[in-house]
């Protein structure tokens, strides 16, 4: 893996806000690797930095990459709730996963 890519894409999930989500595919298009959702998922799953803010990233439909009943996934849930954001039956409400730049400059 390129170590240039990790680490933008690690710099793209230190810079999701708290309290919002993104999906892995806007996770990539924020680094510069458009259409490259699966290696941001890769780089997410080798972190070992314990303050980077992982669970903010999500799949596009807002739903937790994790299946319910593991550990990752209550964890995951928990931490979004501590930030405000609304998780039920393990998907995020009430806000989009992931909006594009343009979106978030102009709106939908």
């Amino acid at each position: 893996m390129d170590e240039g890519a990790r680490q933008r894409i690690l710099a793209a999930v230190r810079a999701i806000p708290a309290g919002t989500v993104a999906g892995y595919g806007e996770v990539a298009r924020r680094a510069g690797l458009p259409g490259r959702a699966r290696l941001a998922a890769r780089v997410l799953a080798g972190n070992d930095d314990p303050g980077l803010p992982w669970h903010r990233v999500v799949r596009a439909d807002g739903s937790i990459a994790f299946p319910p009943g593991d550990p990752w996934h209550g964890e995951q849930c928990q931490r979004l709730r501590a930030e405000g954001v609304v998780v039920q039956g393990g998907r995020v409400r009430g806000q989009r996963a992931a909006a594009s730049l343009d979106e978030q400059i102009w709106g939908p």
